[in-house]
């Protein structure tokens, strides 16, 4: 059962006071927390989702409450699994800004075409051995850039002609009847099996450019990468699991690692968030893969933050984080791109850059401010620069 479902006999309706952190020893702060009603959203399948009432939190007021970090405006992803892909796209039009490059919008469907290409390669040569979904993890971005390049938006959206927005719901469909009859047909040959996968993706998609235009050259799109000047191996992700060993690389295990990628640095939870935090306060920015489907997950109110009913936040620690990984109720459920970090009423915010359609409902189009209690128990993983946690990477052994 997800944390933000309860079942409720003969009711139609609950409100409950709660005062959060009251009695929870919280070294005098509780006296002014703040108190919230559990309120019911709607039915679904004779059960009630219940979310907070935030009407009374105290939250910072905008984006200007935060030190500026260069961000492009949000995009939305529109309906696709595709927020691996803005979110890393995102964190790398940052990265261009800090290392004093050029200002630019790169595209996000190049990468996501590809990643449908190699999600495919692997199912053929798996013999079907292998998750199809939307969704990836940012590293998995960064691998099909390494290894097709960037262009810019500009030269490739990913619409169909005559579309303005992305619905990748029969792409998909699509995607996985045709892998699933290649798996029935046992048909393993991998050159007829992508053929059929890159029509499906140029019908729905539009075929990438095999070259750009770039200031009078024609460049390929591992060339602009190239003059661009970023390094898809500078990038880390870093993820704190009590089932791993710390300062080991490991595999995050979550269904969206469809490629079981190993490299990820485990941490205990305290040096997780420091390192986070470090590298926000350095300039840096990160991609945060998060469980949005939780009661104090707010998009009307822009915010996230974690329920006493869930937890108090002083019992926030590296078991009751992994208890909830561990019996489903902590999920990868969405990437974002994280921008900013700032105190207030001694709390730590996150300024948050979102692409998914909840962050558009509040008064803060395309951004969310996570709290620092959310963040230590929701954020599974992150990823950033290697420069930002330089000090956290001399503790894990030479590859």
């Amino acid at each position: 059962m997800r944390l933000g479902m309860i079942r409720l006999l003969g009711c139609s309706a609950l409100t409950l006071l709660l005062l959060i952190g009251t009695g929870c020893g919280n070294g005098g702060r509780d006296a002014r927390e703040e108190a919230f009603s559990i309120r019911a959203t709607g039915e679904e399948n004779g059960a009630l989702r219940l979310s907070l009432d935030l009407g009374g939190l105290e939250k910072p007021e905008g984006r200007e409450a935060f030190p500026p970090i260069f961000h492009l405006p949000p995009v939305r992803q529109d309906e696709t699994g595709t927020c691996w892909a803005f979110a890393a796209t995102s964190l790398l039009e940052s990265e261009l800004k800090r290392l004093g490059r050029m200002e630019v919008k790169l595209s996000e469907m190049h990468t996501a075409y590809w990643e449908y290409v190699e999600k495919a390669r692997r199912f053929v040569r798996r013999e079907g051995d292998s998750f199809l979904g939307q969704g990836s993890e940012p590293n998995s971005a960064l691998a099909r850039i390494k290894q097709y390049g960037l262009v810019r938006a500009s030269d490739y959206s990913g619409l169909p002609p005559g579309k303005t927005s992305h619905d990748h719901s029969p792409l998909f469909k699509e995607f996985k009847d045709y892998l699933q009859a290649v798996s029935a047909r046992r048909d393993w040959d991998e050159s007829r099996a992508l053929s059929g996968v890159r029509d499906i993706l140029d019908r729905h998609l539009g075929r990438p450019p095999e070259r750009i235009a770039v200031d009078g050259r024609d460049l390929t799109p591992l060339e602009y990468l190239g003059e661009l000047g970023l390094e898809p191996d500078d990038y880390v992700s870093l993820i704190s699991f009590l089932h791993l060993p710390f300062y080991a690389r490991g595999v995050f295990r979550v269904p969206d690692n469809w490629w079981r990628s190993e490299d990820y640095h485990n941490l205990p939870l305290d040096e997780f968030y420091e390192a986070l935090r470090g590298a926000l306060g350095g300039g840096y920015t990160a991609v945060l893969a998060v469980d949005f489907s939780e009661p104090g997950y707010s998009g009307e109110e822009d915010v996230a933050v974690i329920p006493s009913f869930d937890i108090p936040r002083n019992l926030i620690d590296q078991s009751s984080r992994e208890f909830r990984f561990a019996n489903g109720t902590s999920t990868d459920d969405h990437s974002v791109h994280c921008v900013g970090l700032t105190r207030s009423k001694d709390e730590d915010w996150f300024l948050i850059k979102d692409s998914w359609e909840n962050a558009y409902r509040g008064a803060h189009k395309g951004y969310f401010f996570y709290r620092g209690d959310y963040v230590r128990l929701k954020c599974l993983m992150f990823l950033t620069h290697g420069d930002a946690v330089r000090n956290i990477l001399a503790k894990f052994p030479a590859s």
